[in-house]
């Protein structure tokens, strides 16, 4: 009995001094802000040296934060002799890697200001293949790498990932009537009553549409907020109405909001090579028509001769407008099937907000039935333009929304 419990004391202090050891909160928290679905933190070298903060009360806030690039450091003069070396140090040691990069992270304040972090050597190990400890042996050759070519003070920070394929391209932006896609991109478009379905829904085929944009100035603590929304449906967002939603502070796992479903998205390309279709057949109709123009050139009636002349200019420049218009529609076609074909590149946001639908809310005559995600800021803010309602002939600005 003694014996037993004299062993179980030496190894609950060895644990205790573990020195790579990363708590369950930091280790999910960490990363909190950096993207819409964050890494976990598996091992970081300043572990003992700057410890993360805990929660200290019930409406303690995670810390929140961006990455940046590393700028105008000593570390980008020597990054391309030193990166290889890193890289070749991890294969010495049987470490599965399967990105190594440089960042930045800047921590926000709850009073609106914020810190810049050291040069960090972030690196992604193929998920199941190292531990935390096999980072901490790892990191102190690294950091002495790192002062021999100058960079002083930085911090070697792992976590688990794989190399995957890009999330999808951006959103279209709306375009003038004049382009030939006008009628055929709305689809794929970020204005107001685009198309959306989740992936939870998947199965069911169920399909929505946003009702409107807005920017959330503040967080409910009062931190300055970067963050763009939607507003939908909750019997959009959700599968089920069992319980109220909440992605923040619930700990509930990220719901995936994507742009078309896949009977939506196909009704799309399929409108696009219809009205290919549709001009092929215009197309085919201006030829038989200047070419009978082109015979009755060899009239020998003058006026009617000069009256083919303007007919078959103007003919021939409508042709050339409709072929020009066919190559642009069949490059769409081409580029909505390769690049957004595949439903999970569609994926443009996570679910925010979703209370239960309920009847009688504010008095006898209302339903609650709303819903809001998060967009996400690669997909939205190069073409973003807004609360822009397509009317089918003009685009009208209702009030605009930004992103940061």
């Amino acid at each position: 009995m003694s014996t037993a419990f004299s062993a179980l004391s030496v190894e609950s202090t060895a644990t205790a001094v573990n020195p790579y050891l990363v708590s369950e909160y930091e280790r999910i928290t960490f990363y909190h802000g950096i993207s819409l679905d964050p890494p976990e933190l598996l091992y970081r070298s300043d572990l003992l040296t700057n410890p993360f903060p805990l929660p200290t009360g019930r409406h303690t806030a995670t810390p929140t934060k961006t990455v940046y690039g590393v700028f105008n450091t000593p570390l980008n003069k020597v990054w391309h002799d030193v990166a290889p070396q890193i890289c070749e140090y991890l294969k010495s040691r049987g470490i599965r890697y399967s990105v190594v990069m440089a960042a930045r992270f800047f921590t926000h304040a709850e009073e609106g200001k914020g810190s810049l972090g050291p040069i960090v050597i972030w690196i992604a190990t193929h998920p199941g293949t190292t531990t935390a400890q096999d980072a901490h042996d790892a990191s102190p050759d690294i950091i002495s790498l790192l002062e021999e070519f100058g960079v002083k003070g930085a911090v070697v920070e792992w976590y688990e990932g794989t190399v995957e394929r890009l999330a999808g391209p951006a959103l279209l932006r709306p375009t003038l009537n004049t382009d030939p896609t006008f009628y055929v991109r709305r689809f794929l478009t970020a204005v107001l009553g685009m198309p959306i379905a989740t992936k939870e829904t998947e199965d069911d085929d169920a399909q929505g549409s946003v009702g409107f944009f807005f920017h959330e100035n503040r967080t409910a603590g009062g931190v300055p907020s970067p963050r763009v929304l939607g507003v939908s449906n909750r019997h959009v967002l959700r599968k089920t109405n069992d319980a109220d939603y909440l992605l923040r502070g619930s700990g509930a796992p990220p719901q995936a909001v994507r742009v078309c479903g896949q009977r939506r998205f196909q009704r799309g390309v399929n409108e696009i090579k219809a009205l290919v279709g549709h001009l092929g057949s215009d197309a085919e109709l201006l030829a038989t028509e200047i070419a009978m123009l082109e015979l009755q050139l060899a009239s020998e009636n003058q006026d009617e001769v000069e009256e083919a002349e303007q007919g078959l200019a103007a003919k021939q420049a409508k042709l050339a407008e409709v072929k020009q218009h066919i190559v642009k529609l069949e490059e769409f076609y081409n580029l909505a099937n390769g690049q957004w074909s595949d439903i999970e590149r569609r994926d443009m946001g996570i679910v925010d907000w979703a209370p239960k639908i309920s009847v009688n809310a504010d008095g006898p005559n209302y339903t609650l039935d709303v819903g809001t995600f998060v967009l996400d800021e690669a997909k939205f803010k190069t073409n973003f333009k807004g609360n822009v309602i397509d009317l089918g002939a003009f685009l009208f600005d209702l009030l605009y929304g930004y992103l940061v």
